[in-house]
């Protein structure tokens, strides 16, 4: 029987590949594989468990309850949308999660806020950041650069957050010889 697990902290493609692999070693098929997923054809009872032992012992996790897993399936499509450089919103973000998820703007924020202390908004931004910090590191253009690649208005617009979530200046980030980033499963 086919069977869907949601799954907390998958945020990335290395998640992807670690669950795979070590699911496949157990002798389960995975049928489908994505951020926040997977599909697979159950054939013994103690399949879930294996896979639920394999899951946690990875840190990741699996979500039954219908809020957490929406939670999880707007944190990925946040995700997604900074994975591919420039930003292209081509409507606003609100809509942009109702097309995704096929539930009203408004039941999503209250079931996301509610769940997670923070707006999905200010978790977007605090995603943005992140990716921010990572194209410094990675010496990915200038901070104009860097602004325009994740859809600011202005430089201005994203020192004025940068500062306000790290509480230092993009410059500062910069210049710091350690890199200070938080792991995108950690960000609240």
């Amino acid at each position: 029987m086919e069977k869907k697990l949601f799954i907390k902290n998958m945020v990335c493609n290395r998640c992807i590949k670690t669950i795979q692999s070590d699911v496949e070693t157990l002798g389960i098929h995975l049928k489908h594989i994505e951020l926040g997923s997977i599909i697979y054809e159950e054939k013994s009872i103690d399949d879930f468990e294996n896979i639920k032992n394999v899951l946690e012992n990875n840190g990741f996790e699996i979500l039954l309850a219908q809020d957490q897993q929406l939670v999880e399936q707007v944190k990925i499509e946040l995700i997604k949308l900074l994975q591919k450089l420039p930003l292209q919103l081509n409507k606003t973000l609100s809509k942009h999660l109702e097309s995704k998820l096929n539930l009203e703007y408004s039941k999503i924020s209250k079931i996301f806020s509610v769940t997670e202390h923070i707006t999905i908004e200010k978790y977007f931004i605090k995603l943005k950041i992140e990716r921010v910090k990572e194209l410094i590191q990675l010496q990915e253009g200038n901070f104009t650069e860097i602004s325009q690649l994740l859809d600011y208005s202005n430089v201005n617009h994203l020192s004025r957050l940068f500062k306000s979530e790290t509480g230092m200046s993009l410059t500062n980030y910069k210049n710091n010889q350690k890199s200070i980033r938080n792991p995108l499963d950690q960000i609240r």
